[in-house]
């Protein structure tokens, strides 16, 4: 669920009129509603309230500082990928110790600065990362925590782009090889072995993926217990959104529906996880990202253009592929409605971005309530992935980012200017 609606013909967030911050700040602009993050997380935390557990937001979805701070009053713990997201989270107010880090690649540099700040856990990708980590450790004098990233070759039939389950991934050691790599690390000096880690993908929404994942790692997992008496085993995140009618989704009455189009609800998920989880004696982690901020947040836009041509009808926004990439890099859908509730018949368009290229739209061949010049828009379920991997190519500045809570709003990142651009450049003499 979201607290985007339509009120006396008005697109709101909550209780402000989405018309008002767009005047306010000017398009494109990230909006962001507190309501529905925090309801998100409840929701999920409830729904797992059998187990000793954590939820870890994945910070790669959304990094602003206000929305770590936001959940981090809600009890929230964090899943980190560099050392630049554990920077955000300590300058949010959270703490190390209720951070693992993730990631293929970590530096010397990341792994010392964590074990300083004294990092929960990392989760290991690989034995020669296991082995840096050891000799960073070591050179410290200090323990690292650690738990193996188990693959367990689960197909969760998501975009290839966000599979990470599967064999052929980058991710995580083979279940066929993991007990071998926690014999390993037992052998080193300066490893403190913690837990078990997995994560199979991303935008899941048939809870039956998780429940093969869990079933599969947990003879290894009651193995690690006995052996290395393990205090947690994360299942990592995953947890898909509803892209194709955001919208409607804001209904409280649409989530009782059947799932006809393949939605899963935090009880779906409890349901089919709690009871495999439940026997094992462990904390258990939870990791999601975009289950908690994706419907969340919108992207404002302003139509520059409308351009027909005797095959197409081209509406040209201001917001473009560098400030919401998904369609371009996942063929990923996002719900586009104008800000003033429409009442003619849809018309079939592309609604695409300036950047000069190709894959600069947001839709292509969709039928889209018509829109005229100058008329403002939204993108729907823009809240995870969308600003955290938007760019300045095009040299287009940074877009704004507003969270609205109740009958206010914040703006809690500012417009890049373009004296930004070029911050830290320079021309040699």
């Amino acid at each position: 669920m979201h607290s985007f609606k339509y009120e006396s013909g008005a697109l709101h967030c909550e209780e402000v009129s989405l018309d008002t911050i767009a005047s306010d700040t000017g398009t494109p602009a990230y909006v962001y509603s507190a309501a529905t993050i925090r309801n998100n997380f409840r929701r999920l935390d409830a729904a797992l309230a059998e187990l000793d557990h954590m939820v870890c937001f994945a910070v790669k979805a959304n990094s602003n500082i206000a929305i770590l701070d936001l959940l981090k009053k809600e009890g929230a713990s964090f899943d980190i990928v560099s050392g630049g997201e554990l920077y955000r989270v300590l300058r949010a107010g959270g703490a190390a110790g209720r951070c693992t880090f993730a990631g293929v690649g970590k530096t010397e540099a990341e792994i010392a600065t964590a074990l300083r700040e004294g990092i929960y856990s990392f989760n290991i990708e690989s034995e020669a990362e296991l082995d840096r980590i050891n000799t960073v450790a070591a050179g410290m004098g200090v323990q690292a925590p650690i738990a193996l990233r188990v693959n367990p070759d689960v197909d969760a039939k998501t975009h290839k782009f966000i599979s990470t389950g599967k064999s052929k991934n980058k991710f995580g050691i083979g279940l066929d090889r993991a007990a071998e790599v926690y014999e390993h690390a037992a052998s080193l000096s300066n490893i403190q072995i913690r837990g078990v880690q997995t994560h199979i993908g991303s935008q899941i929404l048939d809870p039956k993926p998780f429940a093969e994942a869990v079933a599969k790692l947990t003879p290894l997992v009651t193995s690690l217990k006995e052996k290395y008496n393990i205090e947690f085993f994360s299942v990592g995140g995953g947890v898909g959104i509803v892209y194709d009618g955001a919208l409607e989704s804001g209904d409280a009455a649409w989530w009782e529906k059947t799932n006809e189009k393949g939605r899963i609800t935090p009880e779906d998920y409890a349901a089919a996880i709690v009871p495999l989880l439940k026997p094992l004696g462990l904390r258990i982690l939870f990791e999601p990202g975009r289950f908690l901020v994706g419907n969340a947040g919108v992207l404002l836009s302003t139509v520059e253009y409308v351009k027909k041509t005797p095959t197409k009808t081209f509406t040209v926004v201001d917001a473009a592929m560098n400030d919401l990439i998904r369609p371009a890099l996942y063929e990923g859908h996002h719900e586009i409605v104008p800000l003033k509730e429409p009442t003619e018949v849809p018309e079939t368009m592309d609604v695409v971005g300036p950047v000069c290229e190709s894959g600069d739209f947001f839709a292509q061949d969709r039928d889209v309530p018509p829109l005229q010049q100058g008329e403002r828009i939204a993108l729907m379920s823009a809240g995870a992935y969308g600003f955290v991997m938007s760019s300045n190519y095009n040299s287009r500045p940074l877009l704004p980012e507003v969270l609205v809570d109740g009958a206010k709003y914040h703006v809690i990142r500012r417009r890049q200017v373009y004296t930004d651009l070029i911050a830290g450049e320079s021309i040699p003499e």
